[in-house]
């Protein structure tokens, strides 16, 4: 029955699949995809660009359908196809049953050969300039920031609005949060609570607005996480915009009842050690940057340590879904276990929202298991499509709602399921929990262009405010 039910929903949000696949000249197509800036990085001395970007010369995006085939769609998603081939996993389509791949050349002549009758068509072609692209094309922002202070005399609201026109680093998001809480002491506070492998902080920050009808830990709380694939810049910018939205609220409408009835946690950027790494090293790392038990590869999947039916994986430990060898094995999930049960009798979580990139999907539990019925299944529903809803009315944008263990693939192989901080939450700590999965749909992928962060940060602060609303009417 539940399987026929997942089925039915698939159907419903199936689009007719438009993209003009073709064969092997494709490597000859013009790429629409780059925002064609009036410098391309090859104009430049390497000694400027902001990574070593000739480690994406000849490599491509590329986007699979796979249609019915599922030897194809099996092949493409073991581990050991991803050595065989070499390429990368980017993300995948259900609705439209695509796979989008990294993968140079030659690689891709080799998959081809092992699949004639495939159906693919170019993403990205210059991967190096796109790459480029998402770096802030001024000088240092945090360089920026010290000057626009004293310019600006600390105004939050002229800092921000510089703020928000890039992507920006941990330096200057530090910068940009310490200047919030000295802006407004009063409801917003950072917290560290603990320290990464490389011995960076995990930083928590608390918005809570007085309320002398209700005492702190009376309030609901919501959380909302962001950065926890590295490379994902769109759901760190997403979160930081959110609570700056919820600021600018608070001043025009202090007495707001979303604000002094809930409480709020962002976690913006949950594995600081990958982030940075894309911002010093390889811009499309995905993983934290610990060590494993395999000389030379680092890094765990964050979203697959959690301790909730976590299962071995069976990717290897260079692999970008390795889930370590023990559930909490990676640093940051066990850090915010140890935190959740610390603090457990000061916050009554009741939502909770994980921001990932790329897809337009709003994914629900379970992730491990599709025949799996979530509780109160029809109001889980009801309150993910009225986050669709509330997107969409935006700026027009459609979000597919979906049980999370379609989106990884669970039923193919379960270890790409398990572990998931939104099964965590979900049957531990949140009664509604959510993945939201930003955009776009492939065009652009890991490598949103800047200009989308203030849309896309409109788009879900919308569907915060929906999930907020929807969390006060609920008397649990």
């Amino acid at each position: 029955m539940r399987a026929a039910f997942i089925l039915l929903l698939l159907v419903l949000q199936a689009v007719a699949f438009q993209l003009p696949f073709q064969l092997p000249d494709f490597f000859g197509k013009t790429d629409t995809n780059i925002e064609q800036s009036s410098i391309h990085y090859s104009e430049l001395d390497p000694s400027v660009h902001p990574i070593n970007l000739s480690q994406y010369q000849n490599k491509y995006v590329i986007t699979i359908k796979y249609g019915g085939d599922d030897d194809l769609k099996k092949t493409l998603l073991r581990p050991s196809a991803q050595k065989e081939f070499n390429f990368t996993k980017w993300g995948r389509s259900n609705t439209q049953q695509t796979i989008d791949l990294q993968i140079d050349a030659e690689n891709m002549k080799k998959m081809i050969e092992r699949f004639p009758s495939m159906e693919f068509q170019v993403l990205i072609e210059d991967l190096s300039q796109a790459v480029f692209e998402t770096y802030p094309a001024h000088e240092s922002f945090y360089n920026q920031s010290l000057k626009a202070k004293e310019e600006m005399g600390g105004d939050i609201h002229s800092y921000s609005e510089l703020f928000f026109k890039e992507y920006r680093d941990l330096k200057a998001i530090d910068s940009w949060l310490d200047l919030l809480q000295s802006t407004y002491p009063d409801v917003i506070s950072l917290e560290e609570i603990g320290e990464t492998f490389e011995h960076k902080k995990i930083k928590v920050v608390h918005f809570a607005t007085p309320n002398d009808d209700l005492k702190h830990d009376e309030k609901k709380t919501i959380v909302i996480t962001g950065g926890v694939h590295a490379r994902e810049w769109i759901s760190v910018s997403t979160t930081l915009y959110v609570m700056y939205q919820l600021i600018q609220l608070y001043e025009t409408n202090p007495t707001s009842k979303a604000l002094t009835n809930l409480n709020f946690l962002f976690i913006p950027v949950i594995n600081p050690d990958g982030y940075e790494y894309t911002w010093t090293t390889d811009r499309l790392w995905r993983k934290n940057r610990q060590q494993t038990p395999v000389p030379h590869c680092f890094g765990i999947d964050i979203d697959h340590s959690y301790d909730y039916h976590w299962t071995k994986s069976s990717d290897w430990a260079c692999g970008e879904e390795y889930s370590g060898e023990v559930p909490f094995e990676a640093f940051e999930s066990r850090i915010w276990d140890q935190y959740l049960n610390e603090t457990n009798a000061e916050h009554k979580i009741a939502g909770y929202i994980d921001l990932h990139s790329y897809s337009q999907e709003i994914l629900y539990p379970y992730a491990y298991l599709c025949n799996q019925q979530p509780r109160d299944e029809e109001n889980l529903l009801e309150l993910a499509y009225g986050i669709a809803r509330s997107i969409r009315l935006q700026l027009g944008h459609t979000y597919q709602v979906l049980p999370a263990c379609i989106d990884k693939d669970a039923d193919y192989l379960p270890d790409l399921g398990s572990g998931t901080s939104l099964d965590f939450m979900y049957h531990n700590r949140a009664y509604w929990a959510y993945q939201l999965k930003l955009r776009d749909t492939g065009g652009h992928g890991f490598l949103l262009p800047s200009k989308y962060i203030e849309p896309v940060g409109d788009e879900i602060y919308a569907a915060i405010k929906y999930f907020c609303k929807f969390i006060l009417s609920d008397d649990r």
